[in-house]
């Protein structure tokens, strides 16, 4: 089965939240999330919508100095890497990631193209890029090719 992918513009950090959150609400646990984009591109913002579609009440921000941050609930956990200053999978180790893998969990990673060797074929990257008009062009893509995420953002 071919990869699925989706493509949302978003306008604002709002619309951004928004696209997360749609997102979230289609997560039910055991996916790790690979994000691509550089400084800016909004990463810590949607994934503050993931948790809102996942029904996390927490405060997300940036995991850049605590390596991860850990978001629970009644449901679904979420934890939020930056992969920033990791590269390999000696390093990847070194900060738990494969222990957070569960069927309980989300895994979302900033700066996945330090990792991006240590995932396995079911990963699911969104990639996040500036757009002329201080907007963002968010592509997801399920490798599996399923049908989870038709039309998230529709």
């Amino acid at each position: 089965m071919a990869p699925y992918s989706e493509t949302v513009f978003t306008n604002s950090p709002e619309e951004t939240i928004e696209a997360g959150r749609r997102l979230g609400k289609r997560l039910t646990g055991g996916e790790v999330i690979a994000y691509k984009g550089g400084l800016g591109a909004g990463k810590t913002t949607f994934t503050r919508g993931i948790a809102m579609g996942m029904g996390l009440e927490d405060n997300v921000s940036s995991p850049t100095f605590a390596i991860v941050n850990e978001y629970h609930g009644d449901g679904l956990s979420l934890y939020h890497f930056d992969m920033y200053r990791i590269s390999g999978g000696e390093a990847l180790e070194t900060t738990g990631f494969f222990d957070y893998m569960s069927e309980d969990s989300v895994i979302a990673a900033e700066w996945s193209e330090n990792i991006e060797e240590e995932l396995d074929g079911n990963t699911i990257t969104v990639t996040l890029e500036l757009t002329e008009n201080g907007g963002r062009k968010i592509t997801l893509t399920d490798p599996t090719g399923g049908n989870k995420f038709a039309d998230t953002w529709n």
